[in-house]
């Protein structure tokens, strides 16, 4: 079940400045992100304020530290204030640039989707629905690409993604023909 913080037709923003935003209703931390965010702009500085405020909101807990991609975003603050205290914000490289993890106070961290501003609105939808519903096993990549299927979604080079059970899953477009 999601629990989407976006307007009650759950398709567009209350306003322009809104977070738009979905949360596994559950939060089990099971799947591979928590949720979605589809910020408006890859300013970080303007961005993130809304998002930790919405959070802090949906889950009754304050955000306490933000973790980001730096190649992904731009003008990255150190800290950011929301509701009068400073939160930090942390910088990483060796992090998948389409994720963001929030440091819940009390709680587990809390990692999000993030889609590309850029992305248009039917696909943008489709993630961040997506990406609440229960995400086991799928990776960020996948979520963002919804033509991508279930088994065997081809990888960063191409290739067909591993299974879980380690197998290497054939790419149905190269697989050689079938012998009898």
């Amino acid at each position: 079940m999601m629990t989407a913080l976006l307007s009650p037709a759950g398709s567009a923003p209350e306003t322009p400045s809104a977070p738009r935003l979905s949360l596994n209703a559950a939060l089990d931390r099971r799947g591979t992100v928590d949720g979605a965010w589809w910020p408006h702009t890859r300013d970080a500085a303007a961005e993130l304020p809304a998002l930790i405020s919405a959070v802090d909101r949906r889950l009754g807990r304050a955000v306490l530290r933000v973790g980001v991609h730096l190649d992904a975003w731009d003008h990255i603050p150190r800290r950011t204030t929301v509701g009068g205290r400073k939160v930090r914000v942390g910088w990483f490289r060796s992090a998948d640039p389409h994720l963001i993890t929030l440091s819940i106070a009390g709680s587990a961290p809390v990692t999000l989707l993030v889609i590309p501003p850029s992305t248009a609105a039917g696909p943008a939808e489709t993630a961040l629905a997506y990406a609440a519903s229960g995400t086991v096993g799928v990776r960020p990549a996948d979520i963002l690409r919804p033509a991508a299927s279930a088994k065997g979604s081809p990888g960063r080079d191409g290739t067909a993604s591993w299974e879980n059970e380690g197998g290497r899953v054939t790419d149905p477009a190269t697989a050689p023909p079938a012998t009898t």
